[in-house]
């Protein structure tokens, strides 16, 4: 089982403000996740970026 290492960008700043893993195997397309962005003060739609 190896799980590799993605970045999180904001979907409206265009920041990668987080990082996380994820399983390729259970999850091969790219994760979305609702995560605070600072810059943005409010909760955003985040995307998995190479």
């Amino acid at each position: 089982m190896v799980r590799e290492i993605i970045t999180l960008a904001c979907t409206e700043c265009k920041r990668r403000t987080y990082t996380s893993t994820k399983d390729p195997k259970k999850h091969p397309g790219r994760l979305e996740l609702k995560k605070y962005c600072r810059f943005d003060r409010k909760h955003t739609l985040h995307k998995e970026t190479k």
